[in-house]
């Protein structure tokens, strides 16, 4: 199977490198030469945008920041549905809102092409060892079609219902991540000004009721002030603008997800937004005057 992929980032390349190892053929498009380039040294093919990976391939993955960035290279000039075949299938993996994707959706059926949005959560290290969480949205059928495809970049795929609720699904992932992240914060931000070594609490409650997928992740990175992105500040402030834009459309009001992205507005300001989002606790450092490492 040949398969195109557009969006060699962070997440996209290692994921495209993961199905090239898997075996598939690989047409690939990034407005980084240097990222397409490394995929070619691996046996990809190049092509010039989304109009020509789509002639060449009746799969297309599509891993962009936000929704217009997929609007565009589905739907504009030189877009995917230029190049699309009736039967072709675009499977955007970007982590856009939900409204959108329904909307390109929309236009490639027009075209009698299929679309599933698969967002993924897991940030780099995911990314690179194959296993991130997919969340699907779509046809149950071509769901099933091309589950194979998607488990090759995961540990974990699950369809969660029609077009735009994989979208949905990673919308409420967010916030999670979003306020254990800033929890965790809090929490050993107080061991550090009450005099207590927060690497031993983190020692002592992380297989408690308290443990987290993100604790486990974040705390480390704190204390050793790596605050390389995994997954950065600007792109969860991106997801947090279309949670809350899609929680007001839907009557859900989410009070503590607006104060976290206050609080991310504030260390971006600080020049905190290309770092990773486990530099939220810059903010609770800023606020306490203290800084939480290793001891």
């Amino acid at each position: 199977m040949k398969i195109g992929f557009i969006g060699l980032g962070i997440m996209g390349k290692p994921m495209a490198k993961n199905l090239i190892k898997a075996g598939y053929e690989l047409v690939v498009a990034d407005l980084v030469q240097s990222a397409v380039d490394e995929l070619v040294a691996l046996g990809a093919e190049s092509a010039e945008n989304g109009k020509e990976v789509a002639s060449k391939c009746n799969v297309i993955i599509t891993m962009l920041p936000n929704s217009p960035h997929v609007k565009t290279v589905a739907l504009g000039e030189g877009g995917i549905i230029e190049g699309a075949k009736p039967g072709s299938v675009l499977i955007d993996m970007s982590s856009i809102a939900p409204l959108a994707s329904r909307e390109i959706c929309g236009e490639l059926s027009q075209k009698g092409i299929d679309m599933l949005d698969a967002p993924v959560s897991g940030g780099e290290p995911k990314a690179i060892d194959g296993t991130l969480s997919v969340m699907v949205g779509g046809k149950k059928e071509v769901f099933d079609k091309y589950y194979d495809v998607m488990k090759t970049m995961a540990a974990s795929v699950v369809y969660v219902g029609d077009i735009g609720a994989g979208n949905t699904a990673k919308l409420c992932n967010q916030v999670v991540v979003a306020l254990n992240i800033a929890a965790v914060s809090e929490a050993f931000m107080l061991a550090k000004k009450a005099g207590v070594d927060p690497e031993l609490v983190y020692q002592a409650i992380r297989g408690g009721l308290a443990g987290s997928t993100v604790m486990d992740a974040k705390v480390p990175m704190m204390l050793d002030r790596n605050f390389n992105p995994g997954f950065k500040i600007d792109l969860h402030i991106k997801d947090l603008n279309n949670v809350i834009e899609t929680s007001h459309g839907v009557g859900a009001p989410l009070p503590l997800t607006a104060q976290v992205m206050e609080i991310m507005q504030a260390i971006k300001l600080d020049g905190c937004g290309i770092e990773d989002h486990s530099s939220i606790v810059k903010y609770y450092e800023k606020i306490s005057n203290a800084i939480l490492e290793r001891e």
